[in-house]
């Protein structure tokens, strides 16, 4: 454990109340147990245990007291961090092999990348941001966490798809709350190899999303081969979510992606 990291942790790992800012500071036996409620509701709690909640912790911490001068999350209660970040990243680790390749494109200030690192140390990931401030902030947070075979890497994904260490180099490629499904499958089928899967993590619109881009996933080599309906539980109310699987059947022509402008103006 880095010495931020077990510094940062033993002065937590006491019961107090205390404000900070402009919102509640939860404790970590607080946290410890939400985390740990939530997961069970959501049948999460097999990859979760006494170490990984004191890295989520962290990570809640963290990221709130940075967002004070970046712009990371408009998520600032840390229930809402919990259940709207990490549980709903983690929705996808058990459609993830052991051992796999993920490129994580669009991931922002790290969803569903860093939650999966934490939670499922197996993966080899990459997390992939076209703005570089995010991204050392990703990689920071990462290398505080010790999060094993992580690396972040600041690009245009239709740019970086085009170089032949990432084309076609993927097991996974996850997306989350990145574009709409026609733009997406542009950008990420590119990355995934044959046999391979692109995983769009998708709120109930994405059936309508999926409906306008079923032919351009043909062209781009992919085949739609499952639609996985879950609902998120949390203080006894649900939100639906959609993870759309499209498994890569052929090679993506070398035309794809094309430049973003003409991506958004004409998907495919």
């Amino acid at each position: 454990m880095t010495a931020a990291l077990y510094f940062f942790l033993a002065s937590q790992l006491v019961h107090f109340r205390s404000f900070k800012g402009d919102f509640y500071k939860m404790d970590f036996i607080e946290f410890d147990a939400f985390l740990n409620t939530v997961a069970a509701d959501n049948h999460l709690s097999d990859i979760l245990d006494q170490d990984k909640s004191k890295k989520l912790y962290f990570l809640m911490t963290h990221m709130l007291e940075v967002n004070k001068s970046m712009n990371l999350t408009s998520i600032k209660d840390e229930r809402d961090v919990v259940v709207r970040h990490f549980i709903d990243s983690l929705t996808v680790a058990a459609f993830l092999p052991q051992n796999a390749k993920i490129l994580d494109v669009g991931c922002g200030a790290g969803f569903p990348c860093l939650p999966l690192g934490v939670c499922r140390p197996d993966l080899t990931i990459v997390a992939l941001d076209s703005t570089e401030k995010r991204i050392k902030y990703v990689r920071d947070t990462a290398n505080t966490l010790e999060i094993p075979h992580f690396t972040a890497i600041a690009a245009r994904a239709e740019e970086l798809a085009q170089d032949t260490s990432h084309r076609a180099a993927y097991d996974i490629v996850t997306a989350r709350a990145v574009a709409a499904l026609p733009v997406l499958s542009e950008l990420c089928l590119p990355f995934v190899r044959r046999g391979g899967r692109f995983i769009a993590m998708k709120a109930k619109r994405g059936m309508d999303e999926l409906a306008a881009a079923k032919s351009g996933i043909v062209k781009l080599g992919g085949e739609v081969t499952s639609v996985n309906g879950l609902e998120i539980v949390a203080r006894g109310e649900s939100d639906e979510r959609l993870l759309i699987e499209i498994t890569k059947t052929g090679d993506t022509p070398a035309q794809y992606p094309r430049a973003y402008a003409k991506i958004l103006k004409r998907p495919l």
